[in-house]
């Protein structure tokens, strides 16, 4: 199999062939440019997994994309009780020895390598599919091997991931690619499941956020009159169903406030953000978190806080644009109601409270982002809504990776040699493409969707290092193709942070801004992020 790992810099996996050294864009010597958590050509793994098991295929790769969003994850436990998940399938550790001896490899193997992992897998639920009679083509008959494979206990989450999130998937169809545009894996539309998909949610609607679905967990008690000062990012460590199907078991002893799904589709309420739900067990202290709020310093987090889980793992590279939506505007209505700064230090991530133990939500959760959307959520600046310059409309950041843009309103397009990176600290969303300068017009194109004539103010994001150019050029172009202004930018500093290139007229339609990178040979330029506001 032609399976391939693209991405940030790693080579600690037996599994990858070479770890030679090389040059990144800071010039300096790193190992090789591989990111174990991204896999790409992972349809023909499923394809010869199916051929070998009797599985499906697009059962599988639907079970796949549930659990992990096609990713190489190594889970932590988020929640005790509940097991580490790994590999494509997120297998939790008893299926990894199963399914080590059904494939005939080893336990470690099935952990580290996709193929390992998803053979393992098809494997484990042909023996249940043979155990209950089930076999063939007709995906509708698996139903009862997707109920058992789940692993949940909760009926009601056992019903969300069969048909709300299995079956939902199938039905819809879904492509997921790389940020260097290779493809991942991908489900064709299965309409004939429609039916199947989806589940009856409860109608009881919550009290704090009408937009999210009432799973009352009984694992909360009181805050003692305690003011909500804080909002808590955290991961599952698997998937939704998964999720708050174990934080309302009364024998988790954990649970959160809400739990938001993988595509940002649907929000779980379990706790009142009233009550004191059990999401970190840790008292403050302010030195992990720039020695703010010191008056907090050993009183548990948990007393002055509200814990916001997202199905997926802090190991994963990504994160679909629809979880950060949805999050974000959740994390906005709690701040409003609560009166909560919109700020680094008032919204954390679990793992910053916990470090010794959790590392939620990852190093690759895009914080910037996260607060930019939720301050122009709440129309107080930001990417996406919200004012500032010459703004008539909405504020629009144009991503790096199109996975975190808004395809209505914003992409980029690289012409030529590009190469993504994460190397350098400081970065916009998930990383960044470098392009070494030379004379040629092979351009980075952030373009972006006007409904009308407005005049605009443009920002750009890079990060900034010693072999960047101190000439880089960004060319503004309106949709009819004229040149509206440019700005030329040492590249070399002020890295991490919006810099201004100008404010110019723009016309209805789409409207780019353009890196470029012609100039002497012997430097780079950074294509991070542009914001339109």
């Amino acid at each position: 199999m032609n399976i391939r790992f693209v991405g940030a810099s790693i080579c600690a996996l037996a599994l990858i062939p070479s770890c030679a050294p090389s040059v990144d864009d800071s010039g300096e010597l790193v190992e090789d440019i591989v990111d174990p958590s991204v896999v790409t050509d992972l349809d023909r793994v499923f394809a010869a997994a199916a051929a070998e098991s009797g599985v499906p295929a697009p059962l599988l790769a639907a079970i796949g994309h549930v659990e992990t969003r096609w990713q190489m994850v190594a889970g932590e436990v988020e929640h005790e009780g509940a097991p580490p998940l790994s590999g494509v399938m997120g297998l939790r550790p008893d299926l990894v020895e199963r399914g080590a001896v059904r494939a005939g490899v080893s336990p470690d193997e099935v952990m580290l390598d996709p193929e390992a992992n998803i053979r393992a897998a098809a494997l484990l639920l042909a023996d249940e599919a043979a155990s209950q009679g089930v076999s063939g083509g007709d995906l509708a008959a698996w139903a009862p091997v997707l109920a058992a494979w789940s692993g949940i206990d909760d009926p009601d989450a056992v019903a969300q991931y069969v048909q709300g999130d299995v079956y939902a998937t199938l039905a819809a169809g879904v492509e997921e690619r790389a940020e260097s545009g290779e493809l991942i894996a991908s489900i064709p539309p299965h309409p004939e499941l429609a039916p199947l998909a989806g589940v009856t949610v409860p109608k009881a609607a919550t009290a704090d956020y009408p937009s999210s679905v009432w799973r009352p967990s009984p694992n909360y008690n009181s805050r003692g009159g305690a003011r909500v000062s804080h909002v808590v990012i955290h991961t599952c460590e698997g998937n939704y169903a998964g999720c708050w199907g174990w934080l309302r078991n009364p024998s988790a002893g954990a649970s959160a406030h809400y739990v938001v799904n993988s595509t940002g589709s649907e929000i779980t309420q379990l706790v009142r953000e009233a009550n004191r739900a059990w999401h970190v067990s840790a008292s403050y202290a302010c030195s992990r978190n720039g020695n703010t709020d010191c008056g907090k310093n050993g009183v548990s987090v948990n007393t002055f806080s509200v814990g916001i889980e997202h199905a997926g793992f802090a190991s994963q590279s990504t994160w679909a644009t629809g979880l950060i939506e949805a999050s974000t505007k959740l994390t906005c209505n709690i701040t409003k109601d609560h009166g909560i700064p919109r700020d680094r230090y008032h919204i954390v991530g679990h793992g910053q409270l916990q470090p010794w133990n959790r590392t939620d939500p990852g190093r690759n959760w895009p914080w910037t982002r996260y607060l930019d959307r939720v301050r122009a959520h709440c129309g107080d600046g930001g990417g996406g809504g919200g004012g500032g310059g010459g703004t008539t409309g909405p504020t629009i950041i144009v991503d790096s990776n199109n996975a975190n843009n808004n395809a209505a309103v914003a992409r980029i397009e690289l012409t030529g040699t590009w190469t993504s990176a994460s190397s350098t600290p400081g970065f916009y969303g998930s990383g960044y493409w470098w392009g070494a300068t030379a004379e040629t017009s092979a351009p980075a194109t952030f373009w972006f969707y006007l409904p009308s004539a407005q005049t605009r103010t443009i920002d750009a994001w890079w990060t900034s290092g010693s072999n960047r150019s101190k000439s880089a050029t960004f060319v503004a172009y309106n949709a009819a193709g004229a040149e509206r202004g440019r700005a030329t930018k040492d590249q070399t500093a002020n890295g991490g942070k919006w810099v201004t290139l100008g404010t110019w007229s723009f016309s209805a339609g789409w409207n780019k801004v353009v890196l470029s990178r012609w100039q002497a040979p012997g430097k780079v330029v950074i294509a991070d992020a542009v914001r339109v506001r």
